[in-house]
């Protein structure tokens, strides 16, 4: 227990924000809450600042705005919310948040960056979910989630840390994740 605690603080008092970051699908809002409850720390999602903030869901935004409008709109709200605390907090994204450059560039030295990385079959397997997902409307979820890996893998590999999830407990996957933070940060401490 003293060894968790000492782990949970060391976390909470590198004051950076936990970004995490991927495609639909991965679970970033499942293990970003998780995450924030264990480390009792502030939870945000991305998703959730917009819809609130514009009063649209991101179906209607994407609709109504387009993808690329809807991303300039994604990168203000990511940046105001990093910019907002110096505590630490984990920020769930969008699967587009972090595509841009000019994001990428800003938490580069702000933020801790998570890539949730999930094999395809998985990610087919939660596309079923798919009337909140706007890239997935009406379109072939296995094409759609195909061609957004092969794109955006180099992208996301540019994380801070790649965390491999499975078919696992999302208990499996956070402890997992409390491991590599606790790692990431010791090496960038010495």
């Amino acid at each position: 227990m003293i060894i968790k605690d000492k782990i949970f603080n060391e976390i909470k008092e590198y004051k950076k924000p936990i970004m995490l970051v991927g495609l639909m699908g991965v679970g970033k809002t499942s293990i970003g809450k998780l995450l924030a409850k264990k480390l009792k720390i502030k939870f945000i999602d991305s998703d959730t600042e917009i819809e609130q903030s514009s009063l649209c869901s991101i179906v209607e935004l994407f609709s109504i705005y387009g993808e690329s409008e809807f991303r300039n709109m994604e990168e203000k709200v990511i940046k105001r919310i990093i910019s907002s605390s110096d505590d630490t907090f984990v920020l769930s994204t969008g699967e587009g948040g972090f595509l841009s450059e000019g994001v990428r560039q800003y938490v580069k030295d702000k933020a801790i960056t998570v890539w949730i990385n999930t094999p395809f079959e998985l990610l087919i397997q939660r596309a079923k979910f798919k009337s909140t997902r706007p890239l997935l409307l009406d379109k072939d979820p296995k094409e759609i989630i195909s061609k957004l890996m092969k794109e955006r893998k180099k992208i996301y590999e540019e994380s801070d840390i790649n965390l491999i999830t499975k078919n696992e407990s999302i208990y499996k996957t956070v402890d997992k994740l409390i491991i590599q933070l606790h790692k990431f940060i010791s090496k960038n401490t010495q």
